[in-house]
């Protein structure tokens, strides 16, 4: 506690975000600020309560806070004060160890007590509101990213420069208003990257789009995949833009075996449904919380009970009373997050599959679109 790192926030983010104050444990919940890092792209910077916060049931609460904290992020800053890299400090530096969290570290206060020797091991810049040294601090920051988290373009593999894909994105009452979902964004750009020809269409308009054109490649949202393979000709390689998620990520082979797991369904299973967004819930169109409940219970024909966990809260604790979770395309989250994620629920003999999978399963195409992914 009170070793400057809402002082540090406040520069990074160059906003007054974090309340700043002398008294130890003023910061509570974690906060979060995204902003654009010139060289890596938009982040989201999160600012916890101390570690050391231990002597009452609300600090202790605190603490927890900032330890689940570690579950969600893809690099770590540790801060540290008066030259003292403690029990607490190395008790995280290791734990960012094993999980191999990639961190540095950075001395607050610097104004006040200078550092007199660097840590080993560990990369260390100096921080003070004086002096803020914000340079360097942002040198780290970027050297880790990049360390860490490859990009990698949803369409490698998939798609080669000028050959042409259509994006089938219905404008209906579950699409956001004025803007396209992240997903469509996502593989938009990914497609730009490739020097890809883009052609995108609502599915009314699908079968003139197709016409005279041999596209290498059709994905569409996953909530009219059956219409839409309907209507692309067998030949033509179709995937959704859920699936093309599930394939960027490191547990795609999980999910393909999870997916089968639909026919052995018993009445009374239980399913996760894996949310990576928070959003206001429409009673008769969530594709989550209504549409693949309903699509799984025609399809097995079994009375099944569905939990839904949102955002990153975490899983249940006892994961062995459940027999599938579905995940969503995971497009709010990072790579790290769905891993941490999916491995709790794998170590704990959980088959895991995801939204576009699962719809494609259930309306017997899923061996079509899988085809067009490997």
């Amino acid at each position: 506690m009170n070793a400057g790192k809402s002082a540090l926030f406040n520069a990074l983010t160059g906003q007054t975000s974090s309340i700043v104050d002398k008294t130890p444990g003023t910061t509570t919940d974690p906060v979060r600020k995204i902003f654009e890092i010139e060289g890596s792209g938009p982040v989201t910077l999160i600012d916890t309560g101390g570690i050391d916060d231990e002597k009452t049931p609300l600090g202790r609460r605190r603490v927890k806070k900032a330890a689940a904290v570690t579950e969600q992020i893809d690099l770590a800053i540790l801060v540290f004060t008066d030259n003292v890299f403690g029990v607490y400090e190395q008790k995280l530096a290791d734990s960012f160890r094993k999980k191999k969290i990639p961190f540095f570290l950075v001395h607050g206060k610097n104004d006040l007590t200078p550092l007199k020797k660097q840590i080993p091991s560990a990369e260390t810049a100096v921080f003070s509101i004086k002096n803020p040294g914000k340079e360097k601090i942002f040198s780290l920051i970027k050297k880790h990213l990049a360390a860490s988290s490859a990009p990698k373009n949803l369409l490698d593999g998939l798609v080669q420069e000028g050959e042409e894909i259509l994006l089938v994105t219905p404008i209906d009452a579950s699409a956001p208003e004025g803007r396209l979902i992240l997903p469509q964004v996502q593989t938009l750009r990914a497609a730009l990257d490739k020097n890809a020809v883009t052609i995108v269409a609502q599915p009314a308009q699908l079968k003139n789009a197709l016409k005279n054109k041999n596209f290498k490649l059709v994905i569409t949202d996953s909530q009219v995949f059956a219409e839409v393979a309907k209507i692309v000709p067998q030949k033509t390689p179709l995937t959704s833009f859920s699936m093309l998620l599930a394939h960027a990520h490191a547990n795609f082979a999980d999910m393909v075996k999870g997916a089968k797991k639909l026919d052995g369904l018993k009445d009374g299973d239980k399913i996760l449904i894996l949310e990576s967004c928070t959003h206001t819930i429409n009673s008769c169109i969530d594709i989550g919380r209504v549409k693949i409940p309903a699509l799984i219970k025609k399809y097995t024909g079994k009375k099944l009970d569905f939990t839904v966990v949102a955002g990153l809260d975490a899983l249940p604790e006892d994961l062995s009373s459940y027999a599938l979770a579905v995940q969503c395309g995971g497009c709010m989250a990072t790579e790290r997050q769905l891993a941490n994620r999916l491995g709790d629920a794998l170590d704990a003999g959980l088959a895991i599959t995801n939204y576009g999978m699962a719809i494609a399963y259930c309306n017997g195409i899923f061996d079509r679109v899988l085809k067009s992914l490997l």
